[in-house]
C-alpha cells in the first residue's frame, strides 16, 4: 500500500468530472487500498479518487468511531433523496483547515459497486449521508467551497494559495 498525494483547492484538476470505473480489477483493488490508507493517515472520513488526481468514479468512506468500517463506492448513483435538508458543517482533505456550512439532504440511498464489484444499495442518513453527497460532488468536479458565497470562496482561495507558497519555501 502507498500514501497518495491529495490535491489542494484551488487546483484545477479538482474540477475534472470522473469517468465510470470500467472493471473492478487488480488495479482498482490496489487503488482502493491506497486510498483507504491515505484517508486514514490524513484523518479524513471520506476520499474521492478525484482528490488524488485519478478521475474515475471511486470513493472510500469510513465514518465509524473505531475507523474499522470502510465503505467502497464504485460508480455511485443516488437513487433516492429525502425531502428534508439541513445545514451541516463540512471540511475537506482538499481544503485543509477550512470548515463551513453546506446544505445537504438528510438521507440518501446510493447504488454502487463495492470493492469486490458486487452491486449494492446503501441507505444512509446523518454523517454518512453528508459524506456520500460530499464525495459524490468531487466525482462531478465540485468542491464544497463552491456552495459558499463568492466572497468566502475567494478568501479561502487566497488563504490556501498563500499557505501553499509558504510551504514551497
Amino acid at each position: 500500500m502507498a500514501l497518495l498525494p491529495i490535491l489542494c483547492y484551488p487546483d484545477p484538476k479538482l474540477h475534472r468530472v470522473a469517468k465510470p470505473v470500467a472493471a473492478v480489477d487488480a488495479r482498482i483493488k490496489t487503488l482502493i487500498a491506497d486510498m483507504r490508507e491515505t484517508m486514514y493517515e490524513a484523518k479524513g472520513i471520506g476520499l474521492a479518487a478525484t482528490q488524488i488526481d485519478v478521475h474515475e468514479r471511486l470513493i472510500v468512506i469510513d465514518v465509524s468511531e473505531e475507523r474499522d468500517q470502510p465503505i467502497v463506492l464504485i460508480n455511485p448513483e443516488l437513487s433516492w433523496t429525502s425531502a428534508e435538508k439541513h445545514l451541516n458543517e463540512e471540511g475537506c482533505l482538499s481544503v485543509p483547515g477550512i470548515y463551513d456550512g453546506v446544505e445537504r439532504f438528510d438521507a440518501v440511498h446510493v447504488r454502487a459497486l463495492d470493492g469486490d464489484g458486487q452491486s449494492r444499495v446503501i441507505e444512509a442518513d446523518g454523517l454518512l449521508a453528508v459524506c456520500i453527497q460530499h464525495e459524490m460532488d468531487h466525482l462531478m468536479g465540485k468542491v464544497f467551497v463552491e456552495y459558499l458565497s463568492p466572497l468566502k470562496r475567494n478568501r479561502i482561495k487566497t488563504k490556501l494559495l498563500k499557505a501553499q507558497r509558504e510551504d514551497a519555501r
